[in-house]
């Protein structure tokens, strides 16, 4: 397994948001489909059942938030990693401090974003995509 980030493509089929909070869940899925409408959205509420459906349909990326019941996202990352390397993990936290950032990347995420970041990473892609801005550049968005 390497330590170099995969980046997110606008060529991704399914994405899996796993996430806790039945509003954010909602507003993030909803934000989503109006931003990138060919993507297939899958949604989980814990680690066990992103587990399955990721066995079931393995998705391009999942966008995983850090506090979960039962396993949290560092230790789903670390499982998901273990069996699907290629699967781009974006970490998803309300505590955008450094120390887990740290412990998120030594975990296996490709991504840390603050769930305010990640909704304007959101706005951006699809900006680009609408506008069809060359978006190769290795210095994209953080």
């Amino acid at each position: 397994m390497g330590s170099e980030k995969k980046s997110l493509r606008l060529d991704m089929k399914r994405i899996l948001i796993v996430e806790d909070n039945p509003f954010f869940l909602q507003f993030l899925k909803e934000t989503l489909h109006a931003r990138l409408p060919s993507i297939d959205i899958l949604e989980a509420a814990n680690g066990e059942e992103a587990l399955q459906k990721i066995r079931t349909l393995p998705p391009d990326a999942v966008f995983m938030d850090l506090r979960l019941p039962g396993a949290n996202g560092l230790e789903l990352t670390q499982k998901i990693k273990a069996q699907y390397p290629d699967i781009i993990i974006v970490i998803l936290t309300n505590y955008d401090l450094p120390e887990y950032r740290e412990v998120a990347h030594q975990s296996g995420a490709d991504h840390f974003l603050s769930k305010d970041s990640f909704l304007n990473m959101i706005n951006s892609i699809s900006r680009n995509q609408n506008t069809d801005q060359d978006d190769s550049n290795p210095k994209g968005s953080p």
